[in-house]
């Protein structure tokens, strides 16, 4: 969360001011509204978000342990200009029904982001990713660079095994106290049950660091509380080892 992003549009001024037709402020108003669909994917059904428009946006939520719901509503703000296209990854979120944990690799989720580029019918895309969501967006583009005209990478995770034991390396120098914390919550019976209030806990102290405003610290863990239930906690958590196996493992 530490990245800010900012997209700005530039806007043509016209001499003479011309009313919008009630043909394109209706579509204007449509765009505003967003639309949900399902997805088939195998045995997965992935749930899809998508407002605004003009140029698509696929967005990839991090975690991998959460879904798309902790990046709303600011994000929604770039849907004046661009086309965001939202999915809860496999296994995650609205996406967990008839999902197994031994379902989600590196590569079903990369096949799954393929899915959603062909549902949309989108010739070529851009991906913005956060946090997971940029190791899944690069590993997508070198398996389809023609696919991807843009990337934005939002606090990119570790992109190599070595990035990762370097970031764990400066975590346990510079913040020593937060992961003593961590690890007594996550020894706890309760966390490792999948109780959502000692997730949050863990949450709240991996967070801490990462927004300047305590007003949007407490936005953020605020939604992440409302997502949890300890079945999808204990799905996603199992998920997250497996896709850890798959890349910084």
């Amino acid at each position: 969360m530490k990245g800010t992003l900012v997209l700005a549009a530039l806007a043509l001024a016209y001499v003479v001011w011309l009313p919008p037709s009630s043909t394109a402020a209706s579509e204007s108003k449509r765009a505003a509204v967003p639309r949900e669909s399902r997805i088939p994917a195998g045995n997965a059904e992935l749930y899809a978000r998508e407002v605004g428009q003009g140029t698509p946006i696929i967005v990839l939520h991090g975690g991998p342990d959460f879904d798309h719901r902790y990046l709303l509503p600011e994000l929604d703000r770039l849907s004046d200009s661009f086309h965001l296209i939202y999915y809860d990854q496999r296994g995650r979120g609205r996406s967990a029904d008839r999902v197994q944990p031994e379902d989600v690799t590196l590569a079903s989720d990369i096949a799954d982001l393929e899915k959603v580029r062909q549902h949309f019918k989108l010739n070529s895309v851009v991906l913005l990713g956060h946090s997971w969501g940029t190791v899944l967006a690069l590993e997508y583009a070198l398996r389809y660079p023609q696919r991807v005209s843009r990337m934005i990478l939002m606090n990119p995770a570790p992109a190599s095994t070595e990035d990762y034991k370097q970031l764990r390396k400066e975590w346990l120098e510079k913040r020593v106290d937060d992961m003593d914390r961590r690890k007594a919550i996550s020894d706890s019976a309760a966390y490792k049950e999948g109780d959502p209030d000692a997730v949050t806990a863990y949450y709240r102290i991996h967070f801490k660091p990462a927004l300047a405003r305590p007003e949007d610290y407490e936005k953020v863990i605020a939604r992440l509380r409302a997502s949890f239930t300890r079945e999808g906690i204990l799905k996603a958590r199992a998920i997250e080892s497996r896709l850890m196996n798959d890349t910084w493992s």
